[in-house]
Protein backbone atom coordinates (compact mmCIF):
# COMPACT_ATOMS: atom_id res chain seq x y z
CA UNK A 1 0.00 0.00 0.00
CA UNK A 2 2.63 2.48 -1.09
CA UNK A 3 0.69 4.60 -3.61
CA UNK A 4 -1.36 7.69 -2.86
CA UNK A 5 -4.36 8.90 -4.87
CA UNK A 6 -2.08 11.30 -6.75
CA UNK A 7 0.47 8.56 -7.48
CA UNK A 8 -2.22 6.22 -8.78
CA UNK A 9 -3.80 8.93 -10.93
CA UNK A 10 -0.40 9.59 -12.49
CA UNK A 11 0.28 5.92 -13.23
CA UNK A 12 -3.16 5.42 -14.79
CA UNK A 13 -3.02 8.78 -16.60
CA UNK A 14 -6.38 9.94 -15.23
CA UNK A 15 -7.45 12.74 -12.90
CA UNK A 16 -7.56 12.38 -9.13
CA UNK A 17 -11.30 13.02 -9.40
CA UNK A 18 -11.59 9.86 -11.53
CA UNK A 19 -9.72 7.85 -8.90
CA UNK A 20 -12.10 9.06 -6.19
CA UNK A 21 -15.06 8.14 -8.39
CA UNK A 22 -13.66 4.61 -8.89
CA UNK A 23 -13.13 4.31 -5.13
CA UNK A 24 -16.74 5.34 -4.49
CA UNK A 25 -17.93 2.82 -7.07
CA UNK A 26 -15.68 0.19 -5.43
CA UNK A 27 -14.19 -0.84 -8.77
CA UNK A 28 -10.51 -0.15 -7.99
CA UNK A 29 -8.62 -1.98 -5.20
CA UNK A 30 -8.01 0.61 -2.47
CA UNK A 31 -7.36 0.71 1.27
CA UNK A 32 -8.26 3.42 3.76
CA UNK A 33 -5.37 4.08 6.15
CA UNK A 34 -5.73 6.89 8.71
CA UNK A 35 -8.41 8.67 6.66
CA UNK A 36 -6.32 8.51 3.48
CA UNK A 37 -6.59 6.11 0.56
CA UNK A 38 -3.62 3.92 -0.30
CA UNK A 39 -3.08 1.52 -3.18
CA UNK A 40 -0.89 -1.52 -3.77
CA UNK A 41 1.19 -1.08 -6.93
CA UNK A 42 0.87 -4.73 -8.02
CA UNK A 43 -2.91 -4.76 -7.48
CA UNK A 44 -3.40 -1.51 -9.39
CA UNK A 45 -1.32 -2.84 -12.27
CA UNK A 46 -3.27 -6.10 -12.37
CA UNK A 47 -6.55 -4.17 -12.25
CA UNK A 48 -5.53 -1.81 -15.06
CA UNK A 49 -4.20 -4.65 -17.21
CA UNK A 50 -7.40 -6.69 -16.85
CA UNK A 51 -9.39 -3.66 -18.03
CA UNK A 52 -6.95 -2.79 -20.80
CA UNK A 53 -6.39 0.69 -19.37
CA UNK A 54 -3.44 2.80 -20.36
CA UNK A 55 -0.58 2.71 -17.83
CA UNK A 56 2.15 5.36 -17.70
CA UNK A 57 5.74 4.26 -18.29
CA UNK A 58 6.43 5.90 -14.91
CA UNK A 59 5.57 2.46 -13.50
CA UNK A 60 9.17 1.56 -14.35
CA UNK A 61 10.73 4.38 -12.30
CA UNK A 62 11.79 2.90 -8.96
CA UNK A 63 14.64 5.03 -7.55
CA UNK A 64 14.96 2.82 -4.47
CA UNK A 65 15.81 -0.19 -6.66
CA UNK A 66 17.79 1.34 -9.52
CA UNK A 67 20.83 -0.81 -8.70
CA UNK A 68 18.86 -4.00 -9.39
CA UNK A 69 18.62 -5.41 -12.94
CA UNK A 70 15.32 -4.88 -14.74
CA UNK A 71 13.91 -8.14 -16.09
CA UNK A 72 13.64 -8.40 -19.86
CA UNK A 73 10.32 -9.55 -21.28
CA UNK A 74 12.13 -11.16 -24.21
CA UNK A 75 14.53 -13.07 -21.93
CA UNK A 76 11.62 -14.24 -19.77
CA UNK A 77 9.70 -15.47 -22.83
CA UNK A 78 12.71 -17.29 -24.24
CA UNK A 79 13.19 -18.94 -20.83
CA UNK A 80 9.48 -19.82 -20.50
CA UNK A 81 8.80 -20.95 -24.07
CA UNK A 82 5.97 -20.83 -26.61
CA UNK A 83 3.64 -23.84 -26.86
CA UNK A 84 0.91 -24.79 -29.35
CA UNK A 85 -2.16 -27.03 -29.23
CA UNK A 86 -2.21 -27.20 -25.42
CA UNK A 87 -5.11 -29.32 -24.22
CA UNK A 88 -7.76 -28.42 -21.65
CA UNK A 89 -11.55 -28.30 -21.60
CA UNK A 90 -11.95 -25.65 -18.89
CA UNK A 91 -9.91 -23.21 -16.82
CA UNK A 92 -8.69 -25.80 -14.31
CA UNK A 93 -7.57 -28.42 -16.84
CA UNK A 94 -5.99 -25.81 -19.13
CA UNK A 95 -3.96 -24.32 -16.26
CA UNK A 96 -2.97 -27.82 -15.18
CA UNK A 97 -1.53 -28.43 -18.65
CA UNK A 98 0.24 -25.06 -18.60
CA UNK A 99 1.82 -25.75 -15.20
CA UNK A 100 3.03 -29.11 -16.50
CA UNK A 101 4.80 -27.36 -19.40
CA UNK A 102 6.53 -24.65 -17.35
CA UNK A 103 10.32 -24.92 -17.16
CA UNK A 104 10.50 -24.81 -13.37
CA UNK A 105 13.20 -25.96 -10.94
CA UNK A 106 12.63 -29.49 -9.64
CA UNK A 107 11.99 -28.25 -6.11
CA UNK A 108 8.94 -26.19 -7.16
CA UNK A 109 5.70 -27.90 -6.14
CA UNK A 110 3.62 -27.81 -9.32
CA UNK A 111 0.46 -28.93 -7.55
CA UNK A 112 0.83 -26.00 -5.15
CA UNK A 113 1.43 -23.61 -8.06
CA UNK A 114 -1.75 -24.82 -9.75
CA UNK A 115 -3.75 -24.22 -6.57
CA UNK A 116 -2.30 -20.70 -6.28
CA UNK A 117 -3.12 -19.88 -9.90
CA UNK A 118 -6.69 -21.13 -9.52
CA UNK A 119 -7.08 -19.17 -6.28
CA UNK A 120 -5.98 -16.03 -8.12
CA UNK A 121 -8.56 -16.66 -10.85
CA UNK A 122 -11.24 -17.17 -8.18
CA UNK A 123 -10.63 -13.60 -6.99
CA UNK A 124 -10.97 -12.12 -10.48
CA UNK A 125 -10.36 -13.44 -13.96
CA UNK A 126 -7.02 -12.56 -15.53
CA UNK A 127 -8.66 -12.55 -18.97
CA UNK A 128 -7.72 -9.24 -20.61
CA UNK A 129 -9.83 -9.51 -23.75
CA UNK A 130 -9.51 -10.73 -27.34
CA UNK A 131 -9.09 -14.30 -26.16
CA UNK A 132 -5.99 -13.54 -24.05
CA UNK A 133 -5.45 -14.19 -20.32
CA UNK A 134 -2.42 -13.55 -18.11
CA UNK A 135 -2.52 -16.10 -15.25
CA UNK A 136 -0.06 -15.33 -12.44
CA UNK A 137 0.33 -15.60 -8.69
CA UNK A 138 -0.38 -12.63 -6.44
CA UNK A 139 2.71 -13.21 -4.30
CA UNK A 140 5.58 -14.37 -6.53
CA UNK A 141 8.01 -14.83 -3.64
CA UNK A 142 6.29 -18.02 -2.47
CA UNK A 143 7.58 -20.03 -5.44
CA UNK A 144 11.34 -19.47 -4.94
CA UNK A 145 12.19 -19.52 -8.65
CA UNK A 146 15.63 -18.24 -9.67
CA UNK A 147 14.68 -16.20 -12.75
CA UNK A 148 11.56 -14.70 -14.33
CA UNK A 149 9.62 -16.97 -16.67
CA UNK A 150 6.97 -16.01 -19.20
CA UNK A 151 5.31 -18.84 -21.08
CA UNK A 152 2.91 -18.41 -23.98
CA UNK A 153 0.45 -21.25 -24.50
CA UNK A 154 -2.06 -21.51 -27.34
CA UNK A 155 -4.95 -23.76 -26.36
CA UNK A 156 -6.24 -26.43 -28.69
CA UNK A 157 -9.76 -25.17 -28.05
CA UNK A 158 -11.12 -21.92 -26.63
CA UNK A 159 -12.48 -22.09 -23.07
CA UNK A 160 -14.78 -19.99 -20.91
CA UNK A 161 -12.55 -17.84 -18.68
CA UNK A 162 -14.74 -15.09 -17.25
CA UNK A 163 -12.96 -12.37 -19.25
CA UNK A 164 -14.41 -8.86 -19.08
CA UNK A 165 -15.28 -8.81 -22.78
CA UNK A 166 -17.13 -12.12 -22.42
CA UNK A 167 -15.01 -13.82 -25.07
CA UNK A 168 -13.60 -17.33 -24.52
CA UNK A 169 -9.84 -17.59 -24.06
CA UNK A 170 -7.37 -19.51 -26.21
CA UNK A 171 -4.09 -17.70 -25.41
CA UNK A 172 -2.40 -17.81 -22.00
CA UNK A 173 0.63 -15.73 -21.01
CA UNK A 174 1.76 -17.19 -17.67
CA UNK A 175 4.12 -15.11 -15.50
CA UNK A 176 6.32 -16.68 -12.83
CA UNK A 177 8.68 -14.25 -11.05
CA UNK A 178 11.33 -14.54 -8.33
CA UNK A 179 10.52 -11.11 -6.84
CA UNK A 180 7.64 -8.65 -6.65
CA UNK A 181 9.71 -6.11 -8.59
CA UNK A 182 10.30 -8.55 -11.44
CA UNK A 183 6.58 -9.39 -11.40
CA UNK A 184 5.61 -5.73 -11.70
CA UNK A 185 8.01 -5.08 -14.56
CA UNK A 186 6.89 -8.13 -16.52
CA UNK A 187 3.21 -7.32 -15.99
CA UNK A 188 3.72 -3.70 -17.06
CA UNK A 189 5.83 -4.55 -20.09
CA UNK A 190 3.44 -7.26 -21.23
CA UNK A 191 0.55 -4.81 -20.90
CA UNK A 192 2.43 -2.36 -23.12
CA UNK A 193 3.55 -4.78 -25.83
CA UNK A 194 0.12 -6.41 -26.14
CA UNK A 195 -1.12 -3.05 -27.44
CA UNK A 196 1.54 -3.10 -30.17
CA UNK A 197 -0.11 -3.87 -33.57
CA UNK A 198 2.77 -6.11 -34.70
CA UNK A 199 2.65 -8.14 -31.48
CA UNK A 200 -1.13 -8.44 -31.57
CA UNK A 201 -1.02 -9.65 -35.18
CA UNK A 202 1.54 -12.38 -34.46
CA UNK A 203 -0.10 -13.49 -31.20
CA UNK A 204 -3.72 -13.45 -32.35
CA UNK A 205 -2.65 -15.15 -35.57
CA UNK A 206 -0.73 -17.78 -33.57
CA UNK A 207 2.27 -17.35 -35.82
CA UNK A 208 5.59 -19.16 -35.39
CA UNK A 209 7.71 -18.98 -32.23
CA UNK A 210 10.39 -17.02 -34.07
CA UNK A 211 7.92 -14.44 -35.40
CA UNK A 212 6.27 -13.94 -31.99
CA UNK A 213 9.58 -13.64 -30.15
CA UNK A 214 10.93 -11.19 -32.73
CA UNK A 215 7.77 -9.06 -32.59
CA UNK A 216 7.87 -8.89 -28.77
CA UNK A 217 11.59 -8.09 -28.85
CA UNK A 218 11.02 -5.19 -31.24
CA UNK A 219 8.13 -3.86 -29.15
CA UNK A 220 10.22 -4.02 -25.99
CA UNK A 221 13.03 -2.10 -27.71
CA UNK A 222 10.55 0.59 -28.76
CA UNK A 223 9.28 0.77 -25.19
CA UNK A 224 12.84 1.18 -23.89
CA UNK A 225 13.58 3.98 -26.38
CA UNK A 226 10.34 5.73 -25.46
CA UNK A 227 11.20 5.51 -21.76
CA UNK A 228 14.68 6.90 -22.39
CA UNK A 229 13.26 9.87 -24.31
CA UNK A 230 10.76 10.60 -21.54
CA UNK A 231 13.48 10.38 -18.92
CA UNK A 232 15.68 12.82 -20.87
CA UNK A 233 12.78 15.24 -21.29
CA UNK A 234 11.98 15.08 -17.58
CA UNK A 235 15.61 15.85 -16.72
CA UNK A 236 15.62 19.11 -18.71
CA UNK A 237 14.86 22.21 -16.61
CA UNK A 238 11.71 24.01 -17.69
CA UNK A 239 11.99 27.70 -18.52
CA UNK A 240 10.62 29.97 -15.85
CA UNK A 241 7.23 31.48 -16.58
CA UNK A 242 6.61 35.13 -15.69
CA UNK A 243 4.37 35.61 -12.69
CA UNK A 244 1.44 38.02 -12.67
CA UNK A 245 2.61 41.52 -11.82
CA UNK A 246 6.31 40.51 -11.82
CA UNK A 247 8.26 41.54 -14.93
CA UNK A 248 11.39 39.81 -13.69
CA UNK A 249 9.76 36.41 -14.31
CA UNK A 250 9.45 35.43 -10.65
CA UNK A 251 6.35 35.09 -8.51
CA UNK A 252 4.94 38.32 -7.24
CA UNK A 253 6.31 39.04 -3.81
CA UNK A 254 3.88 38.06 -1.10
CA UNK A 255 1.79 35.79 -3.33
CA UNK A 256 1.17 32.15 -2.48
CA UNK A 257 -0.32 29.04 -4.02
CA UNK A 258 -2.55 26.67 -2.13
CA UNK A 259 -3.16 23.06 -3.10
CA UNK A 260 -6.80 22.08 -3.01
CA UNK A 261 -7.32 18.52 -1.82
CA UNK A 262 -10.37 16.66 -3.07
CA UNK A 263 -12.56 15.28 -0.33
CA UNK A 264 -12.46 11.52 0.25
CA UNK A 265 -16.15 10.86 -0.17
Amino acid sequence: MNLSVRDTAGLLEVSEKTIYRWIKQQVIPAYRVQDQYRFNRAEVLEWATSRRLSVSSEIFREPEAEDQPIPSLLDALEAGGVYYRVSGVDQATALQEVVGLLRLPEEVDRAFLLRVLLAREAIASTGVGDGIAIPHVRNPVVLHVRRPLLSLCFLERSIEYGALDGQPVNTLFTIISPTTRAHLHLMAKLSFVLRDPDVRRTVLGQESREQIIQAIGRAEERLARSGARRGAAAARPEPEKPGVGDRSGGRKRGSSSRRVKEPCN
